[in-house]
Formats: structure tokens, sequence, C-alpha cells
């Protein structure tokens, strides 16, 4: 059966914790790692109704998007709601997990479940990240019976496997070249080629392949698994290259361009919110940026992009004059932009466990904004 911790690796392979903004508490908030787990019950806030209607379903793991504990808690006294949710979780022995922001930032994550409600085609990263990935440079020996043996091929998988080599959607991408290595081996060392105390220079090849930087060790480690030399020789250079799929929000393009109006109904109907909050816009709505929760910070970044239209939440009177008729900028609520969020954590699970335990969608309402039409 799997344990709590084998359902915060898989989240986090999805959504790696460093993709989180600093001001964010993503991860396990409260509970024993190595439990297994009965049942998930998957929700977009973690309250005490939702703590009980787990307990009621047969659950002792709760996924939710927003972190119970975003501020730090001094005491558990129950004098608020996240103390008193913690309190519940304690007391029934349910652990709670929480992806936000990190997956707010990963393809296949909160804003392309968004995207696809709204049905935008050729969706890209709005605000690509930097200093996300790494650069590995290392030489293999390049002999023809190296060759033969198909070192650098060897290395290069391992590399891979290990989460090296990834562009995009391209799997196995790597640089290589041909070149002249020396090296003289040390008194007491044991050389793969060579003896000790004797200059040698032979033919190496210099492989070259990008990495999350998050997962350094875990490429490091693969290297000096499967490379022949005694002392692995590398570099590892952080670069400012944008990653192309981590960061915030999304750009794509409606099948066909909609009026104002029209484009506002279809965010009603697919969104099953009784009011959109916008700014004046009277051109056709082709292009669509959009953030699930507070994406007021993105406005530059959608009129950049060519947006005609901005969806988000959260935004302030004077936001709207942000605009200046660039765009026309939509609040749709917070949590009617992330409702399907759920569905992203479903989707996850089904995928990495199957049907080993029940993984089910809270029926509790958590939305706390209220709408009188």
């Amino acid at each position: 059966m799997p344990t709590v911790r084998d359902l915060a690796l898989a989240l986090e392979a999805a959504a790696p914790l460093p993709y989180q903004e600093s001001y964010d508490n993503a991860g396990l908030q409260c509970g024993t790692p190595d439990a297994l787990i009965t049942g998930v019950l998957i929700a977009l806030d973690c309250t005490p109704a939702i703590i009980a209607e787990a307990v009621a379903r047969g659950c002792n793991v709760v996924v939710c998007h927003h972190p119970v504990i975003f501020k730090p808690l001094k005491r558990l006294t129950g004098a608020n709601l996240p103390e008193q949710t913690i309190m519940a979780a304690l007391k029934h022995d349910v652990a709670v997990y929480a992806a936000h922001t990190n997956l707010d930032h990963v393809r296949g994550g909160v804003n392309d479940r968004l995207a696809r409600q709204l049905g935008l085609l050729r969706t890209r990263i709005l605000a690509p990240q930097t200093g996300r990935l790494a650069r590995l440079i290392t030489y293999v020996p390049n002999r023809p019976e190296d060759q033969q043996a198909d070192v650098a091929g060897r290395v290069l998988r391992a590399l891979w496997a290990a989460g090296a080599g990834q562009v995009g959607d391209y799997a196995g991408c790597s640089f290589q070249l041909d070149g002249q290595g020396t090296f003289t081996p040390g008194v007491g060392t044991s050389p793969h080629i060579g003896q000790p105390s004797g200059p040698e220079t032979l033919p190496e090849r210099r492989l070259e392949v990008l990495l999350p930087l998050h997962q350094q060790a875990k490429v490091v480690a693969a290297l000096r698994a499967t490379h022949p030399y005694e002392e692995v020789a590398y570099e590892l250079i952080k670069l400012e290259n944008a990653h192309q799929d981590v960061g915030a929000g999304l750009v794509g393009e409606l099948p066909a361009p909609l009026a104002p109006a029209a484009f506002r109904e279809l965010l009603k109907t697919t969104l099953n919110v009784p009011v959109v909050r916008f700014s004046a816009f009277e051109e056709d709505i082709k292009t669509v940026a959009i953030c699930g929760g507070a994406g007021s910070f993105l406005m530059a970044n959608a009129a950049a992009a060519g947006a005609d239209a901005f969806v988000t939440a959260d935004l302030k009177y004077h936001e709207f004059f942000g605009p200046e008729g660039r765009f026309m900028l939509c609040d749709v609520g917070h949590f009617e932009s992330e409702q399907f969020t759920g569905e992203v954590f479903r989707d996850l699970l089904l995928v990495r466990f199957g049907r080993t335990f029940a993984v089910l969608l809270a029926q509790t309402p958590t939305n706390p904004v209220y709408y009188d039409c």
C-alpha cells in the first residue's frame, strides 16, 4: 500500500517544490510520511469541514491547492481557521498536502486545465521563470574500443533517465564534440586508462546536456555511477535562460475570434460564474492570457504577449485602469478560476497509483465568496 511519502513524491515529480514562489508553503502540511494511504480527498481549500468529510468518507489524506499553514503558526489553540484545521487533522490522523504556486507554474497544472476549459489552442507560458536551468559538461574516453562499448551513449542515457536532456517536448537532447584529453594519474590511483605517474593523451568526447537545477544532485549521481573514470571531470553551470515550461500564467488562442460580449458569455458558461468584472475593450477577442488566482502582476506580460483579453481574479479597482484599452481585463473570481484544480490532482494520482486507493473530489463547498444576483 502506498504511503503519504509516496504521494508527496508523485505530486512533487509533477510540480517540484523549488518551482513555488518564495512566499509560498507548498508540501506536506501535517501528517506522518510513513502512514499508509486509505483514501485521498481532494479540495481547493482545506477546512475543518473538509477534514470531517475526509473522515466520513474513509480518507486519511487531504490534497489541496491552498496551503493551510501559509503564515507561521506560533500555537495551536483553535483561535483561527488554520489552527482549527490543523488540530482537526491531527486529531483524526489525516495528513494534509498542498501544491500551490508550484502547481500554478508547471505545464499540465492549474493554468493548463483552465485553458482547456476555455478551449484555448497553442498555449505557452506567459511569464517563463529564469535561473531554473543548468548545463552539465563532462568528458568520456572516445577510443575505438570505447565507441564499440558505447561509453558516451551509456553515460548519456543515465543522464537522461535522471532528468537531464529535456528541452520542451524534446527528450534525449545533448551536444557532443570530439577532442583530445590529457591527464597524469597520481601515485596510488587506479586509472581506467593508463598507468600511475604516466602522462596520457587520448581521444575524448565532450558531452553537454541541460537539466533542471533542482535535479542537479540526481543527475550528478547518475554521472558518477556510470562514468568509467575514477575521477569524473565535469562542469555544472547555472543558466539565466527562461525555462519555457515553467512560469506564471498562460497565453493561447481561441479557435475563432469572439466579440467582447460573446467572450464574456463564454467565461460565464464554461466557468459557471454569475458575473464577470471587466474593463472596456471594443475589438474582437482572439489571443487570451490567463492566470488562475490573483494575477494582476502579469498585466504587463499579457500586453507584451499581444493578448486581447486577460482572465484572472482578485483585481482591485485601480487595476482596471491598467490595460488602457489595449486588452480586456476580466475578473472571474479566485475560486472560479481555480475550480478545476481538483481534476488536475485526481488525474495525476490516478496515473501514478491507479485504483490502489480511493481518490475522491470533495463535496463540501469551500468558496467563501457568495453572489446575490
